[in-house]
């Protein structure tokens, strides 16, 4: 498989380096230099992402095209709007189109394993980006350390809440992978305290109302509760909706994460504790980096695999970092992901 997809992208250069060497007029004494590749020339990149609804894919898709296109290369993103059907199809179009390698933000990480076979049959490489495809065996998997998030928002929790502390988990996507990765890591530390969660749902395909909802009937039903532990700074924001609602928004602990610019205003504001910060400009960069490469035959080295269910996947870990009121000056604004007059606007 690594020879076909070498050859690949090998015999169009080489048919190109013979017509320039042995075409009449042309002469190996005198080359251009600096020119750039024709179209025929640059590597083709599919990019197929779940929906932009959370609001920071598309600060990755715009990193990672601007970087590939730095690189010499074409980018070809397609969104799937949240549906599964639809990122086959758009995979399957790739597939025609014989692009050269293909990144996927899943919409369904159970559901792309056969799809993701024919592409790799076909001598394209397919990268996992932020959520790992299961039972698929992706040639890489390039993501944050998901366990080390829902780790930082049970420290943080467990940090603020007093003994016996009770806990509402609104987890993400039960298709999503790396929402199994936060639980395994938050489970692990509240297992640990003298915390305890009272209720625990999950939100189908991300869908920030169920946070709402799930708020909501806990209140309804009596159930008493000192943090809110939501999946997503998206989650998060309609979970504070409802307590705000309550005229809880104050007293009750509400973590999440993304550090989306709601989330950053709400700790500044003091009624949310907590998000987890995740560089994506640096996971997109390094993303489009290490795909470029592979086309072009150099393999990345990492030093850590995967296992999805089946095959051990190459793993390119990146670290989070947990954003309190204590260190958002320093990590968000002085590191240019949100102004400060953003982040501070409801304060002025």
């Amino acid at each position: 498989m690594m020879y076909a997809r070498v050859w690949k992208r090998a015999i169009p250069l080489l048919l190109a380096l013979f017509f320039a060497l042995f075409s009449p007029g042309c002469s190996g004494s005198s080359p251009e230099t600096g020119s750039e590749p024709s179209g025929e020339d640059k590597p083709l990149i599919g990019m197929s992402f779940d929906s932009f609804l959370i609001e920071r894919w598309q600060r990755d898709r715009d990193v990672f095209v601007s970087t590939v296109s730095e690189l010499g290369a074409e980018v070809n993103v397609q969104i799937a709007n949240g549906s599964s059907s639809e990122q086959v199809s758009q995979i399957e179009y790739f597939i025609k189109k014989g692009v050269d390698a293909i990144v996927v933000v899943a919409v369904d990480c159970y559901g792309l394993s056969d799809i993701v076979q024919k592409a790799r049959d076909a001598g394209i490489y397919v990268i996992s980006y932020d959520r790992l495809i299961m039972n698929a065996n992706s040639d890489l998997y390039i993501s944050f350390d998901n366990e080390m998030v829902g780790t930082m928002m049970a420290e943080a929790l467990v940090d603020s809440l007093p003994s016996g502390g009770r806990i509402l988990s609104i987890c993400g996507s039960p298709t999503d992978q790396n929402v199994s990765q936060a639980d395994q890591g938050f489970d692990a530390v509240i297992a640990n305290s003298t915390l305890t969660v009272v209720a625990q749902e999950y939100a189908p395909n991300w869908l920030a109302e169920t946070a709402y909802n799930v708020v909501n009937k806990a209140i309804a039903d009596g159930i008493e509760f000192d943090g809110v532990r939501c999946g997503n700074d998206d989650l998060a924001s309609q979970a504070f909706l409802a307590l705000s609602e309550h005229r809880l928004a104050s007293s009750v602990k509400l973590v999440g994460q993304d550090a989306d610019l709601a989330a950053c205003q709400r700790i500044v504001e003091g009624t949310q504790l907590m998000t987890v910060y995740k560089p994506v400009e640096k996971l997109a960069k390094e993303a489009a980096e290490i795909v470029v490469k592979m086309v072009l035959g150099e393999m990345p080295q990492t030093t850590d695999t995967i296992f999805d269910g089946v095959y051990d996947v190459p793993y390119k870990k990146l670290s989070p970092i947990m954003v309190t009121r204590g260190n958002i000056d320093e990590v968000i604004i002085d590191g240019g992901f949100h102004r400060r007059e953003q982040v501070y606007l409801n304060l002025n």
